[in-house]
């Protein structure tokens, strides 16, 4: 009789006791993926911001915004370096995406 008795609680407590497959938290995240998709972010971003000062110092050098005081021809590394020769970043990044190939200069001679 004792052993029905401890058998019918045994039996009440049964939902309590932990699962062994569930006992180790395990995570359904893909790292893996995560961390290529946040290094190619960060990529783009590092990118991006290398075409805007490309972009800055060829539109100034093409808008002659930084003359060399001493040879006429020339331009001052200095000025370069500082030159704002658009309002915005965007204009520089637009710019340098939209126009990915220059103009031919030798059309039509």
């Amino acid at each position: 009789m004792s052993d029905d008795v401890e058998r019918d609680i045994l039996k009440i407590y049964e939902g309590s006791r932990p699962k062994e497959e569930e006992l180790f938290e395990t995570s359904n995240v893909n790292h893996v993926a995560w961390s290529l998709a946040a290094l190619f972010a960060l990529a783009t971003i590092w990118l991006s911001i290398a075409l805007v000062n490309a972009e800055n110092q060829r539109h100034a050098l093409a808008t002659n915004q930084c003359p060399d005081m001493v040879f006429k021809s020339g331009f001052d590394k200095a000025c370069l370096v500082t030159v704002r020769s658009r309002d915005h970043w965007w204009e520089h990044l637009w710019f340098g995406v939209a126009n990915v190939r220059p103009a031919p200069h030798n059309v039509g001679k």
